[in-house]
């Protein structure tokens, strides 16, 4: 029996992984046994990951609802009591409470267990994060019981809590969507009143910057110098423009680095999803990106990630990836910007040297307007290398 640091609550035995969890002594007395263990039925780590980590919780969930059932919490949060419930006994659409009685928090509950599978932790979250606030201020009622009156109660009460504009939306499109759904799951036929409720969308909303090229220069030679894995995965979001946690959430197989254009290859994965269809693509690797490529080929034995650091649990921690490294640049540069600001920087430097919208929004993931652009395959790679060799070379003259 080997354990393995990669895959949590795990071990391996002839090949096989297999999943264990000791339940926790407050809980012994519901189970006959003092600890959970059984095959994952699979040799490949990856895969094991992603399916103990999503047993663990399962695990979490149903232990947090036992801990709770007897206790008197304040602020009405036991919506994840109701999904670790529907969960626990294999619940699906057969769930959906009578049309009449549905509840918000039965509402979250129909929504996680239909449109939550197979989704981040972040998904359920934010959905119980969000209907948790209207249950806060308004009470947890019938869907069809909320008012007008109920949902401008709920923006004020968000106001006041200093949230920014686009958080409000955030959290308000996350209601709307998961009262639409139940309501739609049960046959509910209203005007959902957290809809189209007035506030200022702009406010505290600090637009995003783009980091200009002499900033760019002064981090990409600071990333050489200080030649870690940090320092790898900016220079790599550098000069491709990815998306952080689309590139702290690569295989090493992902770069190929041995093709006539070496590129990384950015597609969806278990422990990381892609914000939209287009932002599965092929980027080439140039300037400080290249390097960075292979200094992670060079120097990464352990592990199948090209970043492990950010890859534990079966899960890519871009949060985590972004408050250090943002940190990091803060102290940088003076020039006020984000690891989100290479995104903005590229599209510049892009522009600089009047490369076409449509090649931009290829090497970017970004949509593409028209329906036009939804046919054939794309520019090939040889295309897009050349136009951002071109910004690499218009660079090197400033």
């Amino acid at each position: 029996m080997a354990y393995d640091i990669l895959v949590p609550f795990s071990f391996k035995k002839n090949g096989i992984y297999y999943f264990e969890r000791r339940v926790p002594k407050c809980l012994r007395k519901h189970y006959s046994t003092a600890k959970i263990s059984y095959s994952l039925r699979t040799r490949s780590s990856t895969v094991a990951a992603s399916r103990a980590t999503k047993a663990a919780q399962q695990l979490d969930d149903y232990w947090y609802h036992l801990r709770i059932r007897e206790v008197d919490l304040p602020g009405k949060h036991l919506l994840r009591l109701s999904h670790s419930a529907n969960t626990a006994s294999g619940g699906g659409a057969s769930a959906v409470p009578a049309a009449p009685c549905v509840t918000l928090s039965e509402a979250v509950q129909v929504y996680l267990s239909l449109k939550g599978r197979g989704r981040p932790q972040t998904f359920q979250r934010a959905a119980e994060r969000s209907c948790g606030y209207v249950i806060d201020v308004c009470g947890d009622k019938a869907l069809t019981a909320y008012t007008k009156a109920d949902a401008n109660a709920f923006r004020d009460d968000l106001i006041q809590r200093g949230l920014t504009g686009s958080s409000i939306t955030r959290v308000f499109g996350t209601v709307r969507a998961v009262v639409n759904f139940a309501a739609s799951e049960a046959g509910i036929d209203f005007s959902n009143p957290f809809g189209r409720v007035y506030y200022d969308r702009t406010a505290g909303v600090e637009g995003r910057t783009s980091l200009p090229l002499d900033a760019v220069r002064c981090i990409q030679k600071q990333c050489r110098d200080a030649d870690d894995d940090l320092r790898w995965l900016v220079a790599l979001v550098s000069d491709t423009g990815m998306r952080l946690a689309e590139a702290a959430g690569v295989l090493k197989e992902d770069i190929r680095l041995d093709d006539p254009v070496p590129h990384v290859v950015i597609r969806e994965h278990p422990w990381r999803r892609l914000k939209t269809a287009s932002s599965t693509r092929k980027v080439p690797l140039v300037g400080e990106a290249l390097w960075a490529a292979r200094r992670v080929h060079e120097c990464v034995r352990e592990s199948e990630f090209a970043f492990p650091r950010y890859n534990k649990g079966g899960q890519t921690n871009a949060n985590s990836a972004s408050a250090s490294l943002n940190k990091w640049l803060k102290a940088c540069v003076q020039s006020k910007g984000t690891m989100h600001s290479f995104r903005h920087s590229l599209r510049d430097r892009l522009r600089a040297v009047e490369c076409p919208a449509d090649i931009v929004d290829q090497i970017g993931g970004w949509q593409t307007d028209g329906v036009g652009h939804a046919y054939g395959d794309g520019y090939p790679l040889d295309v897009l290398n050349r136009w951002l060799r071109a910004v690499a070379d218009h660079q090197s003259k400033l």
